[in-house]
């Protein structure tokens, strides 16, 4: 994924985003299509062959930490299961996940994953650390249980990933912070888009005000599945508001339909089932001034290969007795590259 950021200055500018806009433009002609001007890309992920031996020989303290992947039935637990694998990583072959989903076999990487329901979880999880003392735990479930499993990794005392969003936030960072137990918890695991919000937070904390009387459009396109807004819109939208542009969250334009984000917005058709189109287009007030923050995220590799900096961050954690608490992306990019 390449967080992307261009500014231009445009006397007389003839064009604005009218696709964006909820009135009508003073200028120009509206263009019946609108693309993004700058190319998507897609991240792509690489998977090995065969089956990754527990015992590989290497050098490094981070090859063959075993891992078990609760919710490996999503197409989110897959790709972390493929990533994982080719960083040389051990996924444990049991998982759990919904009641409806208990008793089945998930093939990935040369292996077979047995999934476990819920009322199994807490005999499974404990018989799995018990065999594997260093284990991680990587949780990609759904909103609705990962209250439930957060408890049952602090009682268990499991180190553990959370990629899942949704849920009662407040009460699960009260949960884990009351069980003493290591974990990277974060709604967003993809490390450069994380590196973005940063950027955009320490500039809003810097600056503010900077971008008074600029006026604000902004649209973002999710697969036709993705119900919600953007979380990751909302929190650049935030560091905007700070910077002194006026905006309400209910004015983002998004974008489920298929042939809309093909025609209009340039997602490749591959990947209409899982992408991440972001644009913010600010305007001066006398509209000489423009700039754009664009970032596009088609797949979901940024998001497993994030997953498993997380692991290796959290595993390097619990080797050195650091301190037991929750940790988040920006840990994980404070500490560097982890491969």
């Amino acid at each position: 994924m390449a967080s992307l950021l261009k500014a231009s200055s445009n006397v007389l500018r003839s064009e604005k985003l009218p696709f964006l806009s909820r009135s009508k433009t003073r200028q120009g002609v509206v263009p019946k299509k609108i693309t993004f001007r700058l190319v998507p890309i897609a991240l792509s992920l690489s998977t090995s062959i065969g089956t990754v031996e527990h015992d590989l020989r290497s050098n490094s303290p981070d090859i063959a930490i075993p891992i078990m992947v609760n919710g490996c039935t999503g197409k989110m637990g897959k790709s972390v299961i493929q990533a994982a694998d080719s960083a040389g990583l051990y996924v444990v072959p049991v998982s759990f996940d919904a009641e409806k989903k208990s008793g089945q076999t998930v093939e990935a990487c040369g292996k077979k994953i047995l999934v476990h329901g819920p009322s199994d979880r807490e005999s499974i999880l404990a018989s799995v650390f018990q065999e594997y003392p260093n284990l991680i735990v990587v949780d990609y479930t759904v909103p609705a249980t990962i209250n439930d499993n957060a408890e049952l990794y602090g009682k268990v005392g499991e180190p553990f990933v959370m990629g899942t969003t949704g849920g009662d936030r407040d009460q699960l960072y009260k949960t884990v912070e009351e069980s003493k137990v290591y974990a990277v918890i974060s709604p967003q695991m993809g490390k450069q888009v994380v590196a973005f919000l940063a950027a955009m937070e320490i500039m809003a904390e810097q600056f503010p005000g900077a971008f008074s009387g600029y006026s604000l459009q902004v649209m973002e396109s999710h697969q036709a599945g993705k119900l919600d807004t953007s979380g990751t819109a909302k929190a650049i939208i935030s560091c905007f508001q700070k910077l002194g542009v006026s905006f309400d969250m209910d004015q983002i334009q998004m974008l489920r339909d298929p042939k809309q984000q093909i025609e209009m917005v340039g997602v490749p058709e591959e990947h209409l089932s899982g992408h991440a189109f972001h644009l913010y287009h600010l305007t001066s007030p006398d509209q000489t001034v423009s700039f754009e923050f664009q970032h596009n995220v088609c797949g979901r590799s940024i998001y497993a290969e994030g997953t498993v900096d997380a692991i290796l961050f959290l595993a390097k954690k619990v080797k050195s007795k650091a301190d037991k608490r929750i940790y988040n992306m920006i840990d994980v990019l404070r500490e560097g590259n982890m491969r």
